[in-house]
């Protein structure tokens, strides 16, 4: 993946329409904004890679399967069986 087309310089471009398109408006909540945006479909890309996997899912995203568990919830990703 070269330099033009990578994740940051996406964001990067991103974040830069985002700020232009406000024409003057104070900018808020941009942090949460930017997570939520990434989170999401980071979750559902590394589900599918590992087929649903909830162990091999935090593995690959170097985080705890409860924390997996409670972001997939947060994000509507899978249904409570509590």
């Amino acid at each position: 993946m070269n330099r033009t087309n990578s994740i940051d310089e996406v964001i990067i471009r991103s974040l830069e329409t985002y700020f232009r398109d406000l024409d003057g408006q104070t900018p808020s909540g941009v942090y949460d904004m930017v997570i939520q945006a990434v989170e999401r479909p980071l979750l559902e890309v590394v589900m599918r890679e590992a087929d649903g996997n909830q162990v091999r899912a935090s593995e690959m995203l170097g985080i705890n399967r409860n924390t997996l568990r409670k972001k997939l919830l947060n994000h509507g990703l899978l249904e409570d069986a509590g």
